[in-house]
């Protein structure tokens, strides 16, 4: 026999061991994720929105998981700030993003980001959507959208609408209606929801486009008023509260969303336990009544389903970007 194929073979040999047993290595370290604990970073200030559906899903994934999951707020550049933290943070699973609407509105409105949104995440599971609600003081004179959009007509520049954000669901959700309506108000962004609403509530600005979930408490305390949801359809958090197509401008809808991303390159297999995870904490019925609370249906399904869904919507807000005109400049 040749020692030439002798010697061939069992470098082969030695090489498909070799590769059998680094499988089987990394197996366990695979199948013992995870090992420490977790963080969800929000980019907006505590006690908004994001940060209350955060801190549900983290409550309900640290059961989940064996492993604590933190909430880390980095509020500031209209969710860039917290959004690039995890753009760069190892990509292990262990850093997580709670994405919302601004998450594909940013590449419209952003003409420089310090990261390739469609590049630097990988989809992990949708949380749940909800309308926005156009909410006024308990003290305002507006008792309807068409109480806005008439006086608004008739002094241009008089009246504000506050957001969380350039780039957020609130912001844009007025710039459509702004749009739509025919009407001049002005955006007064803030950093995050508790600051804008103490100023709705205080009487500094005049409306905002919030996310449900961001203003049930005050509503319901009767602080503030309910005048539209953004939605296509009624909602059940709202029902006796109009949609903004019924209240005379029918080409209106805006979704809010909450969705969760880790950096791109995370392991499949880890995706795929977090999204686990997320499904079994989303059948919860405790977790499923405190997001009714806030007004937010759970819709978990699949990564790709959330990165399509992404997708469909950068689509559509780069082109109401582009018709407004409100991009940032560089």
């Amino acid at each position: 026999m040749n020692f030439s194929s002798i010697s061939t073979r069992c470098v082969r040999a030695l090489a498909a061991a070799a590769a059998v047993a680094g499988v089987l290595a990394a197996a366990p370290a695979q199948a013992a994720f995870p090992e420490r604990p977790l963080r969800i970073v929000v980019p907006f200030t505590p006690g908004g929105g994001t940060d209350i559906v955060a801190r549900q899903l983290a409550k309900g994934l640290t059961d989940e998981l064996g492993q604590s999951v933190i909430v880390e707020n980095r509020p500031g550049g209209s969710t860039i700030i917290g959004t690039e933290n995890v753009a760069k943070s190892p990509a292990d699973g262990y850093t997580m993003l709670m994405a919302t609407f601004a998450h594909a509105v940013n590449p419209a409105m952003q003409k420089k980001l310090p990261y390739d949104t469609d590049q630097a995440f990988a989809a992990v599971a949708m949380i749940g959507k909800s309308p926005n609600v156009l909410v006024v003081s308990a003290k305002s004179r507006f008792n309807s959208v068409q109480d806005i959009l008439a006086y608004a007509r008739a002094n241009p520049g008089k009246l504000t609408f506050g957001s969380y954000g350039n780039g957020t669901s609130a912001h844009l959700a007025g710039e459509l209606f702004k749009s739509l309506g025919r009407a001049d108000i002005l955006h007064v962004p803030y950093k995050g929801a508790g600051p804008a609403i103490n100023d709705l509530i205080g009487g500094q600005i005049d409306m905002i486009f919030s996310t449900s979930a961001s203003v049930s408490g005050q509503v319901k305390n009767r602080q503030l008023r309910a005048l539209a949801v953004t939605t296509k359809n009624r909602s059940p958090a709202y029902p006796g509260v109009p949609t903004v197509a019924e209240s005379g401008e029918p080409d209106y809808f805006v979704d809010s969303w909450y969705g969760v991303f880790v950096p791109q390159g995370t392991p499949r297999p880890v995706i795929d336990r977090l999204n686990a995870a997320i499904k079994k904490v989303s059948t919860d019925q405790a977790f499923q009544a405190a997001l009714e609370l806030e007004g937010l249906a759970a819709q978990v399904g699949t990564p790709e389903e959330l990165d399509a869904y992404v997708k469909q919507e950068e689509a559509r807000w780069t082109r109401i970007v582009e018709q407004a005109g409100i991009a940032e400049q560089p």
